[in-house]
């Protein structure tokens, strides 16, 4: 099944049932419910700590060398 994800509203849109969304607003959707609303500038995904360290690019170890004999 394919997973939600947390948006934010940044310009108000109706929900439907004569509801709007707010400013602020975060919304569980998914990809194919926000893909439209993301690429007119109505949301954005939100940020979150393990989405953000994931993406932090660290150096990796180095590798031990050793001498052949």
């Amino acid at each position: 099944m394919a997973e939600r994800q947390t948006y934010t509203v940044l310009v108000p849109f109706p929900t439907g049932g004569g509801h709007w969304s707010s400013i602020g607003q975060e919304l569980q959707l998914l990809d194919v419910e926000a893909n439209a609303l993301r690429s007119a500038g109505r949301l954005e995904l939100k940020k979150t700590e393990a989405a953000e360290s994931a993406t932090t690019i660290t150096p990796a170890p180095k590798a031990a060398t050793q001498k052949a004999d």
